[in-house]
C-alpha cells in the first residue's frame, strides 16, 4: 500500500489539459477573426493613431510620431474638459433617475397578481428600447418644439409659458435627459425584474412570516439579489451614456452653443468635423475608454456581491 501511494499522488497531481479537436478550432475561427477585425484591430489602430500627427486634411503628409504630445494637448484643452463636464452632468443626473424609476417599475410588475397584465406590461416596456436612437432624437425635436410640441402644449394647461427647449442651454440638457430616461428606463426595469424573478419564493415567505414589512423585505431579501443586476446596469448604462451620439446629434447637434455637446460629439468634431485631426480624436477616444474601464472596475468592487440561495 505504501509503495502505491507516491504514484497515486503523482497521478492525482497531474492535470491533463483538455485539447480542442481540430473541428472545434475551425468552427471558432470565424468568431475569432470577426472579434479581431471589429474589436481588437480598431483599438490597436486608434492607439497607434493617438501617437501620430494624423490629419485627414493633409493625407499625403508623413504621419510623424509625437509620443505623448497628443495626450498632453488634449489634457490641457479647456474645450475637452467642458465636453467631459457636460457628459458627466448628464450622466450623474440621468443614471440615478433611470435606476430609481426602473426599480419602482420592476417591483410593481413583480408584485402583480394578474399574469396576463404582467405579460402585457413586459411587452410595453420593450417598445421604447426598440426605437432607434436617431428616431428618438427626431421624435424629441417634435415633442419639444417650442411652437407646436406636445410638451409645451401639456405645460400650457398648468399656466406655464412655452419653454424654448432647443434655444435655452439648461432646457436643452433637461430635454435630452428626459429622452434618454424614456428610452432606457424600461431596459433597467426589465433587467431588475429578471433579478427579482430568481429569488426563491421560500425566502420571501419566511420574511413575511417573521413579520417583515415591504421595506424590510426589499432591503434584506430582494436588494441582495438586485445588486448583480445593478452592477451590470451601471456598467452598461455608463458605457452607453459615455458613447451616446445619435440621439443628441439628431435632437440638437450639440446645441444651443455647446450646451449638449457630449464628449462623443466633441471627439467627432475634432476628428472628422471641422478640425479633421484624427490623432487628437483618437487620443480623446482612448482617454474615454480608460475612464469607462476605471468606472466599470469601481462598480464591480463597490456593488457586486455573490448571493447564496
Amino acid at each position: 500500500m505504501s509503495n502505491r501511494t507516491p504514484s497515486l499522488k503523482r497521478r492525482k497531481g497531474r492535470r491533463k489539459k483538455a485539447k480542442l479537436p481540430i473541428s472545434a478550432k475551425v468552427m471558432l475561427l470565424p468568431s475569432v477573426i470577426t472579434l479581431f477585425v471589429i474589436g481588437i484591430f480598431p483599438l490597436l489602430f486608434a492607439a497607434w493613431v493617438s501617437t501620430r500627427q494624423y490629419e485627414l486634411s493633409k493625407p499625403y503628409e508623413e504621419k510623424v510620431f509625437l509620443g505623448v504630445q497628443n495626450y498632453l494637448t488634449v489634457l490641457t484643452d479647456p474645450e475637452f474638459w467642458t465636453a467631459l463636464k457636460i457628459t458627466f452632468t448628464f450622466f450623474i443626473i440621468a443614471l440615478p433617475i433611470q435606476l430609481f424609476l426602473g426599480t419602482l417599475i420592476a417591483s410593481f410588475v413583480y408584485g402583480l397578481k394578474l399574469p396576463w397584465f404582467a405579460a402585457i406590461t413586459r411587452v410595453v416596456l420593450v417598445l421604447p428600447i426598440a426605437v432607434t436612437p436617431t428616431i428618438t432624437g427626431l421624435l424629441g425635436r417634435l415633442l419639444f418644439n417650442s411652437d407646436f410640441g406636445l410638451i409645451n402644449y401639456g405645460l400650457s394647461f398648468f399656466g406655464r409659458p412655452p419653454i424654448q427647449w432647443l434655444a435655452e442651454q439648461k432646457a436643452a440638457l433637461v430635454a435630452i435627459i428626459i429622452l434618454d430616461t424614456w428610452q432606457w428606463t424600461p431596459f433597467v426595469a426589465l433587467v431588475l425584474l429578471a433579478s427579482l424573478m430568481v429569488i426563491p419564493p421560500h425566502i420571501l415567505e419566511a420574511g413575511r412570516l417573521d413579520g417583515g414589512t415591504g421595506w424590510k423585505i426589499f432591503r434584506h431579501m430582494q436588494l441582495p439579489y438586485l445588486l448583480p443586476g445593478f452592477t451590470a446596469l451601471l456598467i452598461l448604462r455608463t458605457a452607453d451614456i459615455l458613447k451616446m451620439y445619435d440621439t443628441i446629434y439628431a435632437f440638437s447637434k450639440g446645441g444651443p452653443g455647446v450646451a449638449t455637446e457630449l464628449i462623443t460629439l466633441y471627439i467627432n468634431r475634432i476628428g472628422f468635423g471641422k478640425v479633421f485631426n484624427v490623432g487628437l480624436g483618437a487620443t480623446q477616444a482612448i482617454l474615454l475608454l480608460i475612464i469607462c474601464i476605471v468606472l466599470s472596475r469601481t462598480y464591480i468592487r463597490l456593488f457586486y456581491r455573490d448571493v447564496e440561495a
